[in-house]
């Protein structure tokens, strides 16, 4: 799923990962490719993530993790990278999500009675960037849908998601609702279509894996 969502990044764009299943979408980009990579706490050109004993421990992305740099990494405050992020200047953010709706409505930031250390950036970065797309397991840990036909939880944004990455499929949202593009090798479209909590459109051609 990471490495299938990694190929939504085309050279030369700015790509802002989120919290969660995101952050690993560096590490499945090519060596030297010509990308940045934006991190809402501060850090625009972020290179692979390091382990603990090799890194450097001031490095962080928004999950905590430990980066590097590439050649003409830049740092800044809060009102700099979010000055980034209301500006439109990212072509691409990738998010992680609780719940998202065939309307392309995101739910990610809260579960109620459960922690949660509030919205931060999601919002903004949800409602800015220029395409948002979603990476998530397609069932929460009880086996529930995460795709459905409308969000429960607490929204972040409203009509703003556009593909949805899960390690079941690859699902677009349309202005008819989900359109199911790819599916993941050994599934069928009956069991992704049963994993979903909204009805799924096929396009016409066929469903490529991945």
């Amino acid at each position: 799923m990471v490495a299938r969502a990694a190929r939504e990044i085309a050279p030369g764009m700015v790509v802002n990962l989120g919290i969660g299943l995101p952050t690993r979408v560096v590490d499945h980009l090519p060596e030297r490719f010509p990308v940045c990579l934006h991190t809402e706490n501060g850090l625009a050109g972020i290179g692979p993530t390091l382990p603990p004993d090799s890194a450097d421990r001031n490095l962080i992305d928004a999950g905590g993790a430990y980066v590097s740099t590439v050649p003409g990494s830049a740092f800044f405050d809060s009102a700099v990278s979010f000055a980034l992020v209301r500006s439109g200047r990212l072509d691409l953010t990738m998010l992680g999500a609780f719940e998202v709706s065939q309307s392309g409505d995101l739910a990610n930031w809260k579960i109620p009675g459960k922690f949660s250390p509030g919205a931060g950036g999601g919002i903004e970065l949800a409602q800015k960037a220029r395409r948002v797309v979603v990476l998530t397991t397609h069932l929460d840990r009880v086996g529930r849908p995460k795709l459905l036909a409308e969000c429960s939880l607490p929204m972040t944004a409203r009509a703003c998601v556009d593909r949805i990455f899960t390690d079941m499929a690859v699902v677009d949202v349309t202005p008819d609702g989900f359109v199911l593009r790819e599916i993941a090798e050994g599934l069928t479209v009956d069991e992704v279509q049963a994993a979903t909590g909204a009805p799924l459109r096929l396009p016409a051609g066929g469903i490529p894996t991945f």
